[in-house]
């Protein structure tokens, strides 16, 4: 398989936008190959007060996860609808973007607090795999301005300079800063649940004193999922906890950012190899190939990450809880598998019935 050829290694966003209003950074596939093979991508927004992103569409189905703010505003016109849709954001808010749905976004705060929010996705459709490719309606770089004067003229029952003004007037590129005083639309409360889930404030799936907790969202707990085919772990690893080795039974990848916190990762692949063991820290991307094993340890100030998974429903298996493969096997499978007495054997699986998929330090 040629993802072992690659270089696994965590990597930070490169910036590719930073001006007044705000910066956009992301992942490259040139220089994150793997990106590209498991066809995933990733980028991040950063809004400061007034920070405003031009209406855009994208080739690529993706979630956004608010990773910091109480002001952040999305406007989207999802396919095959005539309506804006409002929304405000606040931290740990995820929010699925389909496939061709058109979004705007700002921060509408007045005081200092940015607003920051990681997009992760896949790239199957994409003009470039492992990345997102954007289109935006105006601005430098916008599909109004792409179009002559004539087009323009016809399109829109304008004369040529009606048209100009339409096309040419809005220079900014990306991300602008509006003017104080700006009123923009009001979020729509009533639809909030529908399309925003807020997993930091949703209850456990598993938590443990001293390891950590876990979330999981599938489309059966927020049906808007099922538009961008996704779903969402979200882990919170306590100081020098583990999170067991797992991996992905569906033959799909994982792909994992470090909110906050360091800690160290190995993941394990084709032939038993170690392809990875490092440090990770936070701001860092990490994509595990499919099939391949992966687990983290977090360092002393504790770690937290967001994960995506390809599907609705995705299978991801564990090796050392007491869900794992192991504890499925017959005794007499295990012993002769790992060559060691019926003792040791039982001793093994005995040891795993004590946890879940958070490992706490030893004392």
């Amino acid at each position: 398989m040629a993802s072992m050829d690659f270089d696994l290694s965590p990597r930070l966003a490169q910036q590719l936008f930073d001006g007044e209003a705000g910066s956009y950074h992301s992942w490259s596939s040139s220089e994150f190959p793997l990106l590209a093979e498991e066809k995933v991508g990733a980028g991040r927004l950063v809004l400061q007060p007034r920070g405003f992103a031009l209406p855009h569409y994208a080739d690529s189905s993706k979630l956004g996860y608010v990773l910091q703010g109480s002001d952040g505003i999305v406007g989207m016109v999802l396919p095959n609808s005539s309506e804006e849709v409002v929304l405000r954001l606040k931290k740990g808010d995820v929010i699925p973007l389909p496939l061709g749905a058109l979004s705007w976004w700002y921060n509408n705060g007045d005081h200092s607090e940015e607003v920051v929010v990681v997009f992760l996705g896949q790239t199957s459709k994409a003009h470039i795999p492992g990345e997102f490719t954007y289109f935006f309606l105006s601005g430098g770089q916008g599909i109004m301005g792409g179009f002559s004067t004539e087009f323009i003229s016809r399109a829109y029952k304008m004369n040529e300079k009606e048209a100009n003004k339409l096309a040419k007037s809005q220079t900014g590129i990306l991300l602008i800063k509006l003017e104080p005083g700006i009123s923009m639309p009001h979020p729509n409360t009533e639809i909030v649940e529908k399309m925003v889930y807020n997993i930091d404030a949703a209850l456990a799936d598993v938590d443990v004193r001293g390891g950590g907790v876990f979330k999981a969202l599938t489309a059966a707990r927020f049906p808007f999922l099922e538009e961008a085919g996704l779903s969402v772990n979200h882990v919170k690893l306590e100081a020098n906890a583990m999170y067991s080795p797992s991996y992905t039974a569906d033959g799909t990848f994982q792909v994992f950012y470090v909110a906050r916190g360091t800690g160290r990762v190995q993941v394990v692949g084709i032939g038993g190899k170690r392809v990875l063991d490092t440090k990770i820290q936070a701001g860092q991307l990490l994509v595990v190939p499919r099939f391949f094993v992966v687990a983290q340890i977090a360092d002393s100030e504790g770690m937290e990450f967001v994960s995506i998974l390809p599907g609705t429903s995705p299978g991801v298996e564990q090796f050392s809880s007491k869900k794992s493969v192991w504890n499925a096997l017959s005794p007499i499978v295990s012993q002769v598998a790992l060559s060691v007495t019926p003792e040791f054997e039982e001793f093994f699986k005995s040891n795993m019935q004590k946890t879940t998929i958070f490992i706490p330090p030893t004392n």
